[in-house]
């Protein structure tokens, strides 16, 4: 039994790195892979490329084709038992003549008529579930956050000194962390379906938010900018910024207020920009209001970049699931620079916001602290 397990880990394992493929082009849908395998051997394998394109199973068992008979599957998520974009994969499993699949995860979509698990037995197929569940879970953390609540999956991301700094006292950022780092941080770019910066940010640094790294998993040579959104009440921003008149296929969003300027909320529009309005709260915008709305729009999973007064906002209004700390081997040596986090913080320890799950990670000589808000 202990050896069956074993193997079914090991071809578990290759299903999920084939899901990982569709890393960045397969939202709102989740990333799954599947290996079919016959006699010891893999007989097909396949992955969700895109929404709207074929699932893992039936790429996986059309690469295998009639060696599929009395086959075992191996699949990252729980088949589809309903009809989206594509027929429901239970059917396809079925024709094929496997005789058993393997299953990472039950389907986390509440709204969706499932039990593809049940189904499959119901028909003569033997299931097993549970095989790496937790690298399955990891790997669609947004995909379950976004399915279950409507709110897409918020990952904060900044890179400080040891002293817990962002920039200088004049506001220089460039650059805190080295060269392996930056490129991590355009990879998780490729990554999630959009970035979020404040205003202060763009009129500071002007930055174009694309993700300048190449998502060699999916289509080599593509890169995959997400979604730039500024959060900009009064509609500050400069219409010559270079997010508005830089080429990128993402789409740019402004959150503002309800009360804008008309004529150069016109001047930003003529730049293809979205004007996101909402109604402000002291002067603010309000995080969870957003967040459904970004929801609406498709967005499972969001990237905050922003400076201290955002990284601080966006925590005290709870929002955010997973931290990513980039820690350099600096010392700025004072406490002029920027902080991490602006704003008031916990007023005891014991209230401070916890972690859990903590991972590090090096890149040259920097140091990659992330983890789940608990």
């Amino acid at each position: 039994m202990t050896r069956e397990i074993d193997t079914d880990a090991a071809y578990m394992r290759r299903a999920l790195d084939l899901a990982a493929k569709g890393r960045g082009t397969t939202s709102p849908n989740p990333m799954v892979g599947a290996v079919v395998v016959k006699n010891g051997r893999i007989a097909g394998q396949g992955y969700h490329r895109a929404a709207g394109s074929a699932h893992a199973e039936v790429n996986a068992l059309d690469d295998a084709g009639t060696d599929a008979g009395n086959a075992t599957l191996y699949v990252t998520l729980e088949p589809c038992n309903h009809t989206g974009r594509t027929p429901p994969c239970t059917e396809k499993i079925l024709a094929a003549g496997i005789k058993r699949v393997v299953i990472a995860m039950p389907d986390p979509n509440p709204r969706v008529a499932g039990g593809g698990g049940k189904y499959l037995q119901a028909h003569g197929v033997a299931v097993t579930w549970g095989i790496c569940e937790t690298e399955a879970r990891r790997l669609n953390e947004a995909f379950i956050k976004f399915v279950r609540t409507g709110r897409p999956f918020v990952v904060v991301k900044c890179a400080a000194t040891l002293d817990g700094r962002l920039a200088t006292g004049n506001g220089d950022a460039r650059w805190v962390t080295g060269t392996a780092a930056r490129e991590h941080v355009h990879r998780l770019r490729c990554a999630v379906d959009a970035i979020l910066v404040g205003i202060d940010t763009v009129c500071a640094d002007d930055p174009r938010l694309t993700a300048r790294a190449e998502n060699t998993t999916a289509d080599p040579g593509r890169t995959c900018d997400p979604v730039r959104i500024v959060i900009d009440p009064f509609l500050r921003i400069d219409p010559a910024a270079r997010m508005l008149n830089q080429t990128s296929d993402a789409e740019t969003i402004l959150v503002t207020g309800e009360e804008i300027d008309p004529l150069k909320a016109g001047d930003v529009k003529k730049k293809q920009a979205r004007i996101l309005s909402l109604p402000l709260i002291r002067g603010k915008i309000d995080f969870g209001h957003l967040m459904d709305r970004l929801g609406r729009l498709d967005i499972t999973s969001l990237l905050i970049e922003g400076g201290g007064g955002m990284i601080g906002a966006a925590f005290r209004a709870g929002i955010v699931d997973k931290a990513l700390f980039f820690f350099a081997p600096k010392i700025m040596g004072g406490d002029d620079g920027v902080p991490i986090c602006r704003g008031p913080g916990a007023e005891k320890m014991k209230d401070c916001i916890g972690l859990t799950s903590v991972r590090t990670q090096r890149f040259d000589d920097d140091i990659l602290i992330e983890g789940y808000v608990a």
